[in-house]
């Protein structure tokens, strides 16, 4: 064998093998939890029937949604959650849209009694994803509404 036969040979493994590990790179690449599209209502009771404070938004991962937990606090309070204790407070309902996105929702009923109770003006929702591999995003000001009497 020449030597010319034997240096292309050798040269046209390489990119080959280049353009295989580059290939099986990028396909093992894990695309970063996403929380996004969120979103909040709150509605005052009327007459007889509760009032709800409602947070929604779009969660997504390759492993796939395992929860999220919110908390709305009002912006008066200068309150200022951490990811940390986030952990600990009200789980939000998702179910899963498409393979590993889902759609979550967090209700929270208000009497006529807490509504009165309430302050006023703009509140906040934190929120905190995890997916199924343990992986998660925090959103601190993941929304805002307003509370009016």
């Amino acid at each position: 064998m020449s030597k010319r036969v034997l240096v292309s040979s050798l040269v046209g493994v390489a990119v080959i093998g280049g353009v295989v590990a580059g290939g099986l790179a990028m396909a093992s690449t894990a695309t970063e939890m996403t929380l996004e599209n969120g979103s909040a209502t709150y509605v005052a009771p009327v007459g007889g029937n509760a009032g709800s404070m409602t947070f929604t938004a779009e969660a997504r991962d390759e492993s796939g949604v395992r929860g999220l937990n919110v908390v709305a606090w009002p912006a008066s309070s200068k309150l200022d959650p951490t990811e940390a204790e986030l952990r600990h407070v009200d789980s939000a309902t998702c179910r899963e849209a498409t393979d590993g996105f889902s759609r979550c929702t967090y209700t929270l009923k208000v009497t006529k009694k807490e509504a009165a109770e309430l302050a006023q003006g703009a509140w906040h929702v934190s929120a905190l994803a995890t997916a199924n591999d343990g992986s998660t995003v925090y959103l601190p000001r993941a929304a805002t509404f307003h509370v009016n009497h």
